[in-house]
């Protein structure tokens, strides 16, 4: 495949300016229509406002991150139907505007989980975490989910109450606020009462069950993305492991085969995340791209360092405990002649970022910069090699 490098760019509220991306040495951006509410439609009208506004610096929208997934489809409540009708036209309207890359993610209630947002990493930069010690002390001794002692282990639980009798009281809020941030669609971070009541929705829903409603919302619209030309691509859960004993259903090789299978079209494909994937280390992220690589209308770039334990960070691009080399051989290798987009994810806070408010955790201007320049380089050499 040809990689195609691109840029995550979150509208007029990212501190980082259309006008500052064209220095970066990319064409194409990743972007979604924030302001408006999960599950309703996205006009045509939005929809080309957004593409003139990237489009008058010269640049272009390609690729959507993400339409995301109303609640209610993935619990197949009773307004599940209204919502997959409304998902169906927003395919159709990106269509009609020339759009025909779709990221999506089916994770329930938080589409990604982080336990330290400002973890201090080499020379004073800032890094994303997940410790595991520290997420259970959470989910049992803070947020008191029904359930959650019998979660894990008893060396576990001790850890945890250990870790949580060190913290201070600001540090506990700042753990707190840090894990509850992964609200899809929005920046706001969820109250522990409203958490608690979003779990309880899932309380009867299993992973088998979880995986019947992607599969029932996969037969809907991909006939539609069909016939519009619209490339879907599910992005893996992160981290790729059940939290708050909500079922995950994108987290490994055969889950991926489950949902390509599920409908067997080029157009329902894999947002490929070598962090999301790769924070599992069970997951042979050479062996997935073999596999279904021809899938992958997307690639999100990014790398992690295992510490045990289930916990890890995000370490540089090139450094961390997957070999990206090797990995993006394996890529240029699949799919043929087919143009793939991909992004730089997440990057290290460093240097005048690091004062700096972020709008969203990960997505620093310099660390992803740095990520960028790395991966274009490595990319250009195996291209010449």
């Amino acid at each position: 495949m040809k990689l195609i490098p691109s840029w995550r760019w979150f509208g007029d509220a990212d501190p980082v300016s259309l006008q500052d991306l064209k220095q970066l040495g990319v064409r194409s951006i990743v972007s979604a229509l924030h302001h408006i509410p999960v599950g309703e439609v996205w006009s045509v009208a939005e929809i080309k406002n957004r593409q003139a506004e990237i489009a008058s610096v010269g640049l272009s929208w390609d690729i959507v991150e993400s339409v995301n997934i109303h609640e209610q489809i993935k619990l197949n409540g009773p307004d599940a139907d209204h919502y997959i009708e409304n998902y169906q036209q927003t395919i159709r309207n990106l269509s009609a505007c020339g759009i025909h890359v779709l990221c999506y993610n089916f994770m329930p209630v938080l589409d990604w989980t982080r336990t330290d947002l400002k973890f201090k990493i080499n020379g004073g930069g800032e890094s994303l975490r997940f410790d595991m010690r520290a997420f259970i002390a959470f989910d049992v001794f803070i947020l008191e989910r029904n359930g959650a002692r019998e979660s894990y282990t008893l060396e576990q639980l001790t850890n945890a109450r250990q870790y949580l009798d060190g913290l201070s009281n600001q540090e506990r809020e700042a753990l707190r606020d840090s894990i509850l941030a992964g609200l899809p669609g929005t920046t706001e971070v969820f109250t522990p009462e409203a958490f608690l009541a979003e779990l309880k929705k899932y309380e009867d829903i299993s992973a088998e069950k979880l995986k019947t409603h992607l599969a029932n919302f996969l037969k809907a619209v991909i006939p539609v993305a069909e016939q519009e030309g619209v490339k879907m691509c599910i992005h893996p859960d992160d981290p790729p492991f059940s939290l708050f004993g909500l079922p995950r259903i994108v987290s490994n090789s055969e889950d991926l085969c489950f949902i390509l299978n599920a409908v067997d079209s080029p157009y329902n494909g894999i947002t490929f995340c070598s962090g999301s994937l790769g924070a599992n280390p069970n997951n042979d992220l050479n062996q997935i791209v073999r596999d279904y690589g021809h899938r992958f209308p997307f690639v999100h770039l990014r790398n992690v360092q295992h510490e045990g334990g289930g916990s890890f960070h995000e370490g540089g691009h090139l450094d961390g405990s997957t070999d990206m080399v090797a990995l993006i051989k394996n890529l240029l290798a699949v799919g043929g002649e087919a143009s793939v987009y991909y992004r730089p994810d997440h990057g290290h806070q460093l240097l005048d970022d690091l004062p700096k408010q972020m709008l969203c955790p990960g997505y620093s201007t310099i660390g992803r910069l740095k990520g960028l320049s790395e991966l274009r380089g490595v990319i250009a050499a195996l291209m010449h090699e």
